[in-house]
């Protein structure tokens, strides 16, 4: 078994981007990673829900769509209608994390609970029995290209720990700053899913950049 690989979309060439899409598919990603910013609850703005409506049509891949916005409830359904897989929402982002949990499930796709670096998985114990994934940020959210924060391993390990206490299937996905080190370090603390933007798409080899996570991942 070897990690799932989220390629981000935030770092690809946006001109081209069916060409990054097909080069990734082949690649062996599973997933690839929609960075949604309202220049509110991060200082960045980006992708709408027609990105994602656009996108679905033109790949086999999970879409991965991550609400870094306030009050994410006001776009669930529709990101949800555009097509997304897997919708993950900040647990900081609103005072209803289980409501926004539960309008995500009642569309038949994946709920995700995202947290920050300063917030402890205790924060989401009481709804890790309702998510098909828990994304544990590991840079501070809002830019790509950071360094990976080793502190949030601890937190990898116990949502590891929880998911074997509990019995509980959920996916572990890391975003920021991965790359063949920080992913296999996480990978071994009970990551299962990396987000992975200027690492793969670095205009090197993202194909290989790909391979390689893989390989150093696998059991």
């Amino acid at each position: 078994m070897t990690i799932k690989v989220a390629p981000s979309i935030l770092s690809a060439d946006y001109i081209n981007l069916q060409k990054d899409l097909e080069l990734i598919e082949a690649a062996g990603a599973e997933f690839v990673h929609i960075d949604v910013m309202d220049g509110m609850f991060v200082p960045s703005i980006s992708y709408g829900p027609a990105w994602v409506k656009a996108l679905r049509p033109v790949t086999n891949m999970v879409l991965d769509v991550h609400l870094m916005v306030e009050q994410p409830e006001r776009y669930i359904d529709v990101f949800a209608e555009a097509g997304s897989d897997i919708i993950g929402v900040h647990y900081e982002a609103t005072p209803h994390i289980h409501r926004a949990l539960q309008q995500i499930k009642n569309h038949g796709i994946k709920a995700e609970v995202v947290i920050n670096p300063g917030t402890s998985v205790a924060a989401i114990e009481p709804v890790l029995h309702m998510v098909d994934q828990v994304l544990v940020m590991t840079v501070n959210p809002g830019f790509g290209g950071q360094k990976f924060l080793p502190e949030t391993l601890e937190k990898i390990a116990r949502l590891a720990e929880i998911k074997r206490e509990k019995g509980y299937d959920f996916d572990i996905e890391i975003d920021g700053g991965a790359n063949d080190e920080t992913t296999k370090l996480a990978y071994e603390a009970g990551a299962t899913v990396a987000v992975a933007g200027s690492y793969v798409f670095d205009k090197v080899d993202p194909a290989a950049k790909i391979a390689r996570l893989k390989e150093v991942t696998s059991d």
